[in-house]
């Protein structure tokens, strides 16, 4: 049997479930930010190599993970997705894991890049070069 919670894509980003997204979610120890897309939406498969990109080149200061909506449709209800791609980070305050930023759409790569420089700060890999 393989183990949901490990389930990544050679680039890094995590694939989250209705078994393992809470879990993920609150054990993290860094920021994480959900995209939250389906396999059949145009905008979202543009998205798809710019997260995993920022992915591994953003890996120390954020955990980018997917939630693919026809499989987990019980996740984008509970967190009120009603379009996608939509994009949440979630991250600690005071102990208790909130949303502290969403995106509606897709925004291009320095949009998402803008949106985890808000959350964590300026990182070296922001800049563009």
């Amino acid at each position: 049997m393989t183990d949901t919670n490990t389930a990544t894509s050679p680039q890094g980003l995590l694939h989250l479930g209705e078994d393992n997204f809470q879990k993920t979610i609150e054990e993290s120890t860094k920021p994480v930010m959900v995209d939250f897309y389906a396999d059949w939406c145009g905008p979202c498969k543009m998205a798809a190599p710019v997260l995993e990109k920022l992915s591994t080149e953003m890996k120390e200061q954020i955990t980018i993970a997917k939630v693919n909506t026809d499989e987990a449709g019980s996740l984008a209800q509970q967190f009120g997705v009603m379009s996608i791609p939509t994009v949440i980070i979630f991250d600690k305050k005071d102990g208790k894991v909130v949303e502290v930023d969403r995106k509606i759409g897709f925004p291009g790569e320095e949009g998402y890049r803008q949106m985890i420089t808000k959350v964590v700060g300026d990182a070296p890999t922001a800049q563009a070069a």
